[in-house]
């Protein structure tokens, strides 16, 4: 088996299909939530009472910056999914062409990496988690089965005369931190 998707183990009897290309000539698979999900607006709470007070000259704490600054951060959707390929492979996490459009959901860095160590990690499985942020005005429920991002398939190169890492995946999602 060259390359391909799996249900991660916990989630095997929870009706969820693997990703799909949906045309013959598209490149990404298609990646679906494995569970409802809200996705709250970043348009509320702190972030817009910090915004309304830069605006009006005054003055903020540090926990004020603190405060809005969680409400940027992104929140990841889990899929229910891994991913196998080969080790000279990874696989491209991108926004579905749509998602920005109708529904103001965004992956906040544009694209993620899913590197070959990354399937079976002893910390979550391997499961895919797609990162997304909702600039929308209202609160956004993904429902279990809806399409909120793609999966692509590509080989990588490494430079001449390179010194290999020679470190193993100690974990799952950013667990390769120096």
């Amino acid at each position: 088996m060259k390359r391909g998707f799996e249900i991660v183990s916990s989630k095997k009897n929870d009706g969820l299909k693997l990703p799909q290309r949906q045309t013959k000539n598209a490149a990404g698979y298609d990646l679906a939530a494995s569970e409802d999900f809200t996705l709250p607006s970043i348009w509320k709470g702190p972030f817009l009472k910090t915004l309304w007070a830069l605006r009006h000259h005054q003055d903020l704490s540090d926990d004020d910056y603190q405060e809005a600054d969680k409400a940027l951060k992104p929140y990841l959707v889990p899929t229910g999914i891994k991913v196998y390929m080969q080790p000279d492979e990874f696989v491209l996490l991108a926004n579905r062409s749509s998602a920005p459009l109708k529904r103001r959901l965004i992956l906040p860095n544009g694209v993620g990496i899913i590197d070959a160590d990354y399937y079976n990690n002893s910390a979550n499985e391997g499961e895919l988690f797609v990162q997304l942020i909702n600039y929308g005005l209202r609160d956004y429920t993904i429902k279990k089965g809806e399409r909120i991002g793609q999966a692509i398939f590509m080989p990588y190169l490494t430079a001449d005369n390179e010194t290999a890492p020679k470190a193993e995946r100690t974990g799952g999602f950013g667990s390769t931190k120096k």
